[in-house]
């Protein structure tokens, strides 16, 4: 039986979304756009390594192969529909962020397993560069961001220092740095044979040696976190051609697209407006709220949400990051095994529709915003007799919503202007009892996302509005209103009240765990850097024996 035919009259538009956990490569139909009409997509699921306690990476040619495959696959299907894949017009391609990449731009080789943004290898490093008067300071008032395990720059400068390897390619002049999106597109516009090495502004944003200011690598950064400028990605705005594909079922075709997955999603969610804000629920957790220029005072980051072409304005947003959310559910299938499918966290969460006092802490990384406390480790107390999987897995998913609700609170402080609801997406709101969780939680409705997957359509918006492809225009008057679900609260906010100050006190507990040095030799280092008028630090530092932990920035 021939493939049935399917109607459609316009341009379409491809999306690349490498994240943690999978990628995905999904079509959308550009005359459709208001509608979100997805046509086609495919999925891979990752492996991740984790060689050491806190250590987390994953193969970088596993990850180049993903996408590869999940374009060649959505291809396929989009054929077995009748559908012209030459009607693809453009790709855009949205990554995780802050993980850090380093390869050979002669041979192509990776030089390391990628670090994952989880790492926390470089988590005694950074406690000492801390507690030097005005690191923390001078880093933040040129970036947005504190010293933390979290972003790029520390990450690659614990590479810089251990790998050999590295150290002989960089002193070669063959080496190159990126966050995963210049890996990708490098590869994917040529690799050796030409590729195009660059980055986006939000991706940028995410690594420390770039002053969200200028909107360009900063020397004195680059000299404090001792990172060669030559090894550092051109920086581009976020909806411009970069290149175009040189392999596969879409060569020739433009990748005018380039967006960190949570400016993607704050993208395709529309949030154009300040004051808009929107929740992704992925492996993490990241609430963005566009709020133009303005710092936070409260714990959260200020990163650059977009900038949708080379002559546009820079937009900024306020951000709270949750590093364990989704990652929480796939802990209690793979390490504990009290599940088999993450669908499941939501039938055994509804059998019993309370944690029964269980609380459940899940700080496998340390916890982020608004705390940035990396001393912190996962804990789960409150625990009975009575206490069963089913209570733990409740409380699993409470979790994620206390933490959404910790980051709400300080953006509201920052803000000044209390969120009237909460826009969300990602995988994870198909889970209904986490999306009535987090209603209940914040006290305020929650509205889900008509097509849960905005990181995808975010990086299709910017690819298909740049210039020279102009498939679609990104004004407010020519996006439609989204058909979306909406969750009220169904609690009084006393007894949310009382959950949340529980949920306080146990986090408090969680803090101080991680208080000596590993027996590691391969971080011996703190950062330097030229004079600043801030400091000067000229001298190596090695952490020996136990050290006192900072409190609660």
């Amino acid at each position: 039986m021939a493939a049935p035919k399917m109607a459609v009259v316009g341009p379409l538009v491809g999306a690349v979304v490498q994240g943690t956990d999978s990628t995905h490569f999904m079509v959308f139909n550009s005359k459709l756009l208001s509608q979100h009409e997805l046509l086609s997509q495919h999925e891979v699921e990752l492996t991740q390594e984790f060689p050491k306690e806190g250590w987390v990476e994953q193969d970088l040619k596993e990850t180049l192969q993903s996408v590869y495959e999940c374009i060649e696959k959505t291809c396929e299907k989009l054929q077995e529909l009748s559908i012209d894949i030459s009607n693809i017009k453009a790709i855009g391609v949205s990554s995780q962020r802050e993980t850090t990449v380093i390869w050979d731009k002669l041979t192509g080789e990776p030089l390391y397993n990628d670090v994952v943004w989880l790492d926390l290898r470089t988590q005694s490093t950074v406690e000492t560069s801390k507690k030097i008067p005005g690191n923390n300071n001078f880093v933040k008032s040129k970036t947005g961001l504190p010293l933390s395990t979290y972003f790029s720059a520390v990450k690659l400068r614990w590479i810089l220092n251990n790998v050999r390897k590295v150290q002989k390619v960089v002193e070669e002049g063959r080496a190159l740095f990126g966050t995963i999106d210049s890996w990708l597109i490098w590869s994917l516009t040529g690799g050796v044979n030409g590729g195009i090495h660059c980055t986006d502004v939000t991706n940028a944003s995410r690594t420390m040696p770039f002053n969200i200011h200028s909107l360009e690598w900063d020397k004195k950064l680059c000299n404090f976190f001792e990172i060669p400028m030559d090894i550092l990605p051109n920086v581009w705005s976020s909806s411009e051609i970069y290149g175009r594909m040189k392999t596969g079922a879409l060569e020739g075709v433009p990748i005018s697209g380039c967006l960190g997955d949570q400016s993607a999603a704050l993208v395709g969610q529309m949030c154009f407006q300040e004051g808009q804000a929107k929740n992704t629920y992925g492996t993490g957790c990241f609430l963005l709220c566009n709020t133009g220029h303005k710092f936070s005072e409260h714990g959260l980051l200020t990163t650059v949400a977009y900038k949708l072409g080379k002559d546009k304005p820079v937009c900024y947003a306020l951000e709270g990051s949750v590093a364990i959310a989704g990652a929480v559910i796939r802990w209690l299938r793979d390490n504990l095994g009290i599940i088999k499918t993450s669908e499941e966290s939501e039938k055994l969460a509804k059998e019993v529709g309370t944690s029964y006092g269980c609380y459940f802490i899940p700080a496998f990384s340390g916890l982020y915003a608004p705390y940035w406390e990396p001393t912190a480790r996962g804990i789960i107390c409150g625990l009975t007799q009575f206490t069963n999987k089913s209570h733990i897995a409740f409380a699993a998913l409470e979790a994620i919503c206390f933490q959404t609700r910790e980051i709400l609170d300080a953006m509201n402080h920052d803000c000044g202007i209390p969120l009237s609801h909460l826009q969300v997406d990602g995988g994870m709101t198909n889970n209904k009892v986490l999306m009535q969780l987090q209603a209940d939680i914040l006290h305020i409705p929650v509205i889900k996302a008509s097509m849960p997957e905005t990181t995808a359509l975010g990086a299709a918006m910017a690819a298909g509005a740049a210039e020279g492809v102009d498939v679609w225009s990104l004004k407010p008057e020519d996006l439609s209103v989204v058909m979306m679900e909406r969750f009220e609260p169904q609690i009084k906010a006393t007894e949310s009240k009382i959950r949340y100050s529980t949920w306080k006190k146990a986090v408090m507990k969680s803090m101080g765990w991680v208080t000596t040095q590993p027996p590691e030799s391969s971080e011996p280092t703190t950062f330097s850097s030229l004079p600043l008028g801030f400091f000067i630090v000229t001298s190596m530092i090695m952490l020996i024996g136990a050290r006192y932990i900072l409190g609660v920035p």
